[in-house]
């Protein structure tokens, strides 16, 4: 099959079969259940442990694709008492009707999915209110032409692997996103290499070596010094 098409995962969640790349959007061990461990839990919820009188926690992802890592955070903040603003730079969005065949309503608040959903369009180039916590903004763009308003608390690296993307893993790619994080500000990515180590390294981050999801030994997670 040389198009686009649906992948059911190991742990039952879908991702999607990019050919052009010649990868998975999401790990195939479990597309739920990496974006869960890495993002959420390495990301988001370590952030919030060391910084739990934050109110309001802006977060960037670096490859929105699917819109499953938002999900599940927008999901999560609206159980708790932050308002969240998540911008995700993806240069090929995915239409609204493959977003809508995903299946990840049965992940995250019924009504989340369909304000997300009916938001998705309006929100490639623009805020969009998801709910009375959430504001999501899809930037419509490659990575090293977008330039934020606002400075971020937790940044999702969830580009193509290096071995097949290789571009968005250059040290001008990871300098450039670093820009973007306020001091104490967290990075997290799925995957871990000597090269990323000590890229981040270079930029003045501490690296810590975090169990990675289901599939991977071990992830990185870096803290902006």
């Amino acid at each position: 099959m040389d198009k686009t098409h649906f992948v059911v995962t190991a742990d039952g969640s879908r991702t999607l079969y990019q050919p052009e790349v010649g990868e998975h959007y999401h790990s195939k061990h479990g597309a739920y259940q990496e974006s869960k461990h890495v993002f959420l839990g390495q990301g988001l919820q370590h952030y919030l442990a060391d910084n739990p009188t934050d109110t309001e926690v802006n977060i960037l992802e670096v490859g929105f694709g699917t819109g499953l890592n938002f999900l599940l955070t927008a999901d999560y903040v609206s159980t708790q008492q932050q308002d969240l603003y998540y911008c995700g730079v993806e240069a090929y969005p995915l239409s609204q009707e493959v977003i809508s065949q995903m299946g990840y309503d049965g992940y995250v608040e019924p009504a989340l999915w369909e304000n997300f959903l009916t938001n998705y369009e309006s929100g490639i180039g623009n805020k969009s209110q998801v709910n009375a916590q959430v504001t999501l903004e899809i930037a419509h763009q490659k990575i090293l032409s977008f330039t934020p308003e606002k400075r971020f608390h937790v940044v999702y690296f969830d580009a193509f692997a290096a071995i097949h993307q290789p571009e968005m893993w250059t040290d001008e790619v990871l300098s450039h996103v670093a820009n973007f994080l306020v001091p104490g500000g967290i990075f997290v990515t799925y995957a871990i290499t000597g090269n990323l180590k000590r890229s981040m390294k270079a930029l003045g981050f501490s690296i810590e070596k975090a169990p990675g999801a289901p599939g991977k030994r071990e992830m990185l997670r870096a803290t902006k010094q």
